[in-house]
């Protein structure tokens, strides 16, 4: 059956219009119209919803999330991977790419097999980003030292093939590499996009040697920003061509730094992420990371030591503090939290609302709460929430 959403705002994340008043969009699994509702024409054997004073925005996109919901990327199992993907969408995130951490190289290729067979299944999932083991001791944060090896196209190939090709994004170090310019022809190669992580690589080294135009949650498990080093922080404020992720839940990052982040880089430059790991939705409480012990608290992923160990942030409240921190538009937020990562990625059917496109679409209410999730026409709510049981 054919849904129309009536009477809503529409922030379509396209330049003309960006924003439709009194709107509507029809949609099997892709988007068949959308426009005014002076231009909406009934038809037979459609579901009709009206929306009166909702919002509507793109699908959300997160490229760097770890786990949810009691579930990690790094289990390696499909099932549960599928459940993990299909909670996150309830929190407005339409595209997913499962994200995993430095652990064995054998921990890493059978997560990469369990990804292909759940992207089978769940259409939501349309990459992968490793992040390590290919990264600094020096920066590892919640990265296991013990796992660290040094970049490596011959793994980055083998995982590669192991995900049915998904890969598109991987964190790495670039100090660490024996053959760094190998190492980044190999990504440009085959689509994949490099980004400076977990790194200790000075502004001057970047500039001579680096070809990465990608950061890693942006001032965390970083050489950071010094008046006489800018490091590698301040190598991403100050390159024009690099997009820089950011965690907006107000503990990774402090708001007026985020504001800072935001009026350096602007909102065409900056990717929303979660960064989530397995306690997200489950409350204060014990965890766990990677074989390490996390202690969720006030809403903060912490090991022993007090490491942020990833976050708890649910993607609808990036979304609003994004906004609440900086000033920026809702158009605004939704370049960072969707078109952005379209745009970085490739991703044609993703990022905006258009006609041809995947019904991706997120409902708020007009203090932005949000109410549903369009997932390829799928709806979601946070009611079909999938809690992982102890």
């Amino acid at each position: 059956m054919t849904t129309v959403l009536t009477h809503a705002t529409f922030y379509t994340g396209e330049a003309d219009p960006a924003v439709i008043k009194d709107g509507y969009v029809r949609f099997n699994q892709q988007i068949e119209a959308i426009g005014t509702m002076a231009d909406y024409v009934p038809a037979a054997g459609d579901e009709v919803i009206n929306l009166t004073g909702k919002v509507i925005v793109p699908g959300f996109i997160d490229v760097h999330t770890h786990g949810a919901y009691g579930f990690d990327t790094m289990d390696g199992n499909q099932d549960d991977l599928v459940k993990m993907v299909r909670s996150q969408i309830t929190e407005g995130i339409t595209t997913v790419f499962p994200t995993t951490m430095t652990q064995s190289t054998e921990s890493i290729s059978q997560a990469m097999r369990a990804i292909n067979a759940a992207a089978a299944e769940e259409p939501a999932i349309v990459g992968v980003h490793l992040e390590g083991p290919f990264v600094s001791p020096h920066y590892k944060g919640a990265q296991p030292e013990q796992y660290i090896i040094a970049p490596s196209a011959d793994l980055v190939a083998q995982w590669n093939e192991l995900s049915g090709n998904r890969v598109r994004l991987i964190t790495y170090a670039p100090e660490e590499a024996d053959d760094l310019a190998g190492f980044e022809e190999y990504l440009l190669a085959h689509n994949i996009i490099g980004s400076i992580g977990h790194s200790n690589a000075s502004r001057e080294f970047l500039q001579n040697n680096s070809k990465a135009n990608h950061i890693t949650h942006l001032y965390n498990a970083q050489r950071p920003m010094k008046h006489r080093d800018p490091g590698v922080t301040g190598h991403a404020m100050l390159e024009d061509s690099i997009r820089t992720e950011l965690i907006v839940d107000g503990f990774h990052v402090a708001p007026d730094m985020v504001k800072l982040a935001y009026k350096l880089k602007s909102a065409k430059r900056i990717d929303l992420i979660t960064d989530s790991m397995r306690a997200k939705g489950l409350g204060d409480g014990v965890s766990e990371l990677g074989g390490q012990t996390v202690y969720v608290k006030d809403k903060q992923a912490r090991l022993e030591d007090g490491t942020l160990a990833g976050s708890v942030l649910e993607f609808d409240d990036a979304f609003r503090n994004i906004i609440n921190f900086t000033g920026a538009s809702i158009q605004e937020a939704v370049e960072m939290a969707a078109v952005n990562q379209a745009v970085e990625f490739g991703l044609t059917q993703k990022g905006t609302l258009r006609i041809g496109k995947d019904a991706d679409m997120n409902v708020f209410d007009g203090n932005l709460s949000l109410l549903a999730t369009y997932s390829m026409g799928r709806h979601f709510s946070k009611q079909d929430l999938v809690i992982k049981e102890a």
